[in-house]
């Protein structure tokens, strides 16, 4: 990728506790290119969400930046100030959160918090921008946008609410949007039309995406490059064909094979689905070696010891398993 919008090199994150410093995050390093859709995922604890913390400038304590760049357009933004930071988010990288409930300001009408996007970041006044918040619920196919810009979040559904978070993001037409599980808590069907919705309007804007997800089925179909993480680390990055076609790391090959498959009921008869044993390991016990070895069923002796390095593959890709061949 000759220029990409994000450029995450060698991202560490550290967390400070139980009388210690622990990384949460190392070595992690992806790059999104202008209008991409990109998809990082792995089980909850994996360090997903602070890295995309760390790229919005939202690390809080007892997080904090240990060492890496991110660059957007080529600018380093790791050490911006915070005032340069809040310029940043809304205008040029955006981000839906996990849960609209507790995003959303819920003492203020969504219209007014759309509207709010505008007056920041664009300068409008509040008249036209609440015409223009309007306008942002009628492309995110809120009905009757007229009225339920007067609402408040617990007045909206749970798919409606995501719908105005959406909103709120691509209002002032960032170049990257991140999201961060953003189908949690949505019923299957309304989980399919916020992300061809998002997909939808973003393909018109010319956004790139950082799609966060533990569902590895959903972000294979949006996106074309897929990382995963484990335990901290990116443990492989492939094009999504490849990642269903080819895993080449055992956790990976773990999440494939635990995605329900039409017609294999059928012909397995009652089995059940297959599921990765044992859980992600915390922050302050990360095991010895390859953090994967504990659940891993080709583990061996090395695995134990040592960490495995990188090795690259075809189509910028790569993996982090002594026995990946």
């Amino acid at each position: 990728m000759s220029s990409p919008l994000l450029a995450v090199r060698d991202l560490n994150i550290a967390l400070k506790g139980g009388g210690g410093i622990h990384s949460a995050v190392e070595d992690v390093s992806f790059e999104i290119g202008r209008g991409e859709a990109f998809g990082l995922v792995g089980e909850s604890g994996c360090g997903k969400s602070i890295t995309a913390l760390a790229v919005m400038g939202l690390l809080r304590r007892p997080l904090s930046l240990g060492g890496g760049r991110i660059l957007l357009d080529g600018q380093e933004i790791q050490n911006a100030s915070a005032a340069e930071m809040r310029r940043l988010r809304g205008s040029r990288i955006a981000m839906i959160f996990q849960e609209p409930m507790t995003a959303l300001n819920p003492l203020s009408p969504v219209g007014r918090q759309i509207a709010e996007m505008f007056v920041l970041h664009q300068g409008t006044g509040w008249t036209e921008a609440m015409d223009r918040a309007e306008d942002a619920l009628r492309q995110v196919r809120v009905p009757s946008p007229e009225r339920r810009i007067k609402d408040y979040p617990h007045q909206l559904s749970g798919g409606m609410r995501q719908r105005v978070m959406i909103a709120i993001a691509l209002a002032c037409g960032p170049d990257l949007l991140i999201a961060d599980e953003p189908t949690t808590a949505l019923d299957v069907t309304v989980q399919s039309e916020i992300i061809d919705l998002m997909a939808e309007l973003c393909a018109a804007k010319g956004t790139a995406i950082l799609m966060i997800s533990h569902d590895l089925g959903l972000v294979a179909n949006m996106c074309r490059r897929v990382a995963v993480m484990y335990a901290g680390r990116i443990v492989e990055a492939q094009p999504a064909q490849a990642i269903f076609a080819t895993p080449r790391h055992p956790y990976t090959r773990g999440l494939v094979d635990s995605l329900p498959r039409l017609g294999e009921r059928a012909k397995r008869g009652r089995q059940r689905l297959r599921e990765i044993a044992g859980v992600v390991p915390s922050i302050a016990a990360y095991p010895a070696g390859c953090r994967f070895n504990p659940r891993c069923s080709a583990v061996t002796d090395i695995c134990r010891t040592t960490a495995p390095a990188i090795t690259p593959l075809p189509a910028d890709g790569l993996v982090r398993c002594h026995h990946h061949g």
